[in-house]
């Protein structure tokens, strides 16, 4: 019986690592400042107003995907594993948060490029 639980426990470590990743974990993907070269410092800030609202959005549905898929996991460990197959989170989600947390970065580049007056307010380091 012993063995059995253990195994249990290593399936349900190897599936939660399946799940979707915390908004907070996924880097930003380059984008070239360049493309913002062209925007003044008005058109800069509405910029980061968009790409930061849109990364909002993201982050919260990226979020609730990891929850959902932590729960299911443990759910599907504990009741009928097989079906742990079936959580693998989102990754189309993943990319695009990934990508606006990247446009962010170059807006930002601009912006100080151009000596733009525009506050970036960063996230918080997450506690572990």
């Amino acid at each position: 019986m012993f063995v059995e639980w253990r195994n249990i426990g290593l399936l349900g470590a190897l599936f939660l690592g399946a799940c979707a990743s915390s908004s907070a974990d996924i880097a930003p993907t380059y984008v070239s400042p360049m493309i913002y070269q062209s925007y003044n410092c008005q058109q800069l800030a509405m910029e980061a107003q968009s790409v930061s609202a849109r990364a909002t959005v993201l982050s919260g549905a990226q979020d609730k995907q990891r929850t959902n898929d932590t729960i299911a996991t443990t759910a599907a460990v504990v009741i009928f594993w097989p079906a742990a197959f079936l959580v693998g989170g989102d990754k189309q989600t993943a990319a695009e948060l990934g990508n606006m947390k990247g446009q962010m970065v170059a807006i930002e580049q601009a912006a100080i490029a151009k000596k733009c007056n525009i506050q970036f307010q960063k996230p918080e380091p997450k506690a572990e």
